[in-house]
């Protein structure tokens, strides 16, 4: 690690690089799982071919550092990224204002993985899932995932969808703290709201930032339990919505909900905008975009 860049003790990069290979490794089963139920889905349904990942490697343009993009197109999943990335450098004045331990030392070091997965059945929900590494003087996790149906009638938090993907987030969260699972469901409601809306963007599931408890191991673990709990929980609700049939009704109806996703990503989301500020891939940073959306 460059002096010039970071003058963080070793053990921080040691953390990093095994946060790192953690992410890296989840990426690549992500991959091989939705390309899984890509091959799996309908034919009368999802006539086309099944689509493959793209990995797309990138450097970055300040400090060091990159990642690899994962980009997919296909019949069930209309878009998808699942991107990793990390870096060494040092945060510029106006954000060095805004994270712990930056006002000491501006260098950093960071890794994380993040991915959207835009389905083409309105009876599939969108995921979001993301976790990450950082240090600065101080270290700490963050992350969560949330899902989001795009149909009125699947919103509830009645609904199948919403109790098995709140179980498998409470399940993430119970054996490290049961107390965090209630408080970062409650910060998720909060964070994944749209104020001019008036509306939460979807259902919900666990949000979660400067997460330090003083135990790098039980943090570092807790982290790899919410990558695990997304990886049997969501393929599980595709495999559940995927062979239902849908109306033209619907799918206009999932694309305005769309649109209330871009309105949130675009305008509130602080991964977004700490991706732009800190020299990130602009090709990763927003393909959290769907492919097609409506606003009426």
């Amino acid at each position: 690690m460059s002096q010039a860049l970071s003058s963080l003790p070793p053990e921080i990069e040691a953390r990093r690089a095994r946060a790192k290979a953690w992410f890296e490794a989840l990426q690549l089963r992500i991959f091989a799982v939705l390309e899984q139920l890509e091959d799996a889905a309908p034919e009368d349904l999802y006539p086309e071919q099944p689509g493959r990942f793209e990995q797309r490697p990138w450097a970055r343009e300040t400090g060091v550092g990159g990642g690899i993009g994962g980009h997919f197109k296909g019949r069930l999943f209309e878009k998808a990224g699942v991107h990793t990335s990390s870096a060494t450098a040092r945060f510029s004045p106006e954000m060095a204002a805004t994270m712990p331990g930056a006002d000491k030392d501006p260098s950093y070091v960071s890794a994380s993985i993040s991915l959207i997965v835009h389905p083409r059945s309105p009876r599939v929900p969108t995921v979001h899932m993301n976790t990450r590494f950082l240090s600065t003087a101080e270290s700490w996790f963050g992350g969560g995932a949330d899902l989001t149906p795009m149909l009125d009638e699947q919103r509830s938090q009645e609904a199948d969808d919403t109790r098995l993907f709140h179980a498998a987030m409470q399940g993430a969260c119970d054996p490290y703290d049961p107390a965090w699972y209630g408080k970062y469901k409650a910060w998720c409601e909060e964070y994944f709201y749209l104020p001019h809306r008036g509306e939460m963007r979807g259902i919900g599931g666990i949000f979660y930032d400067r997460h330090n408890s003083g135990d790098f191991e039980k943090d570092f673990a807790f982290t790899r339990a919410v990558g695990e709990a997304f990886l049997e929980v969501y393929p599980k609700i595709v495999r559940q919505r995927m062979r239902e049939p849908w109306t033209e009704a619907d799918r206009e109806e999932q694309l305005v909900r769309r649109g209330r996703y871009v309105e949130f990503n675009l305008l509130y989301d602080r991964g977004t905008m700490f991706g732009l500020k800190a020299g990130g891939n602009i090709e990763t940073i927003l393909s959290s975009m769907p492919p097609m959306v409506m606003w009426k």
